[in-house]
């Protein structure tokens, strides 16, 4: 007598299905916890702004490094941006414009192109 090569199959579907079936009973019931959470955090904040600080530098490290280089000193076509010669306001420009085909604008949102350039004409 051969066994029945299917069964182990339908065992692993069933326990699957199963399985499926337990975890979204258990977001359900969760989700009210879930919401109060986010609701107290809310209320925690009494007031203040709950979006993440902006951080120049990390801005910098994720989006500037793959053209500028790691230590932002140039590589290649994209200029050194320690002690660069540009205004404030040319760095803005450049942020929200881009320059050129190599540097695009818009990397860094609007409302912190000025941090942004105070943090590129900080380094040294």
């Amino acid at each position: 007598m051969q066994k029945n090569p299917i069964i182990p199959y339908l065992l692993i579907m069933v326990f699957g299905l199963g399985l499926i079936f337990f975890l979204s009973i258990q977001g359900v019931d969760q989700k009210a916890e879930i919401a109060a959470g986010h609701e107290e955090g809310a209320e925690g904040a009494e007031g203040e702004d709950t979006a993440e600080a902006f951080d120049p530098e990390a801005v910098a490290q994720g989006k500037c490094i793959q053209c500028h280089g790691g230590d932002l000193g140039g590589q290649a076509n994209a200029p050194s941006l320690i002690g660069t010669d540009l205004s404030k306001e040319e760095i803005v420009d450049i942020l929200a414009n881009g320059q050129g085909a190599g540097m695009p604008g818009g990397l860094v949102e609007g409302d912190h192109l000025d941090e942004m350039a105070d943090y590129i004409l900080s380094l040294k």
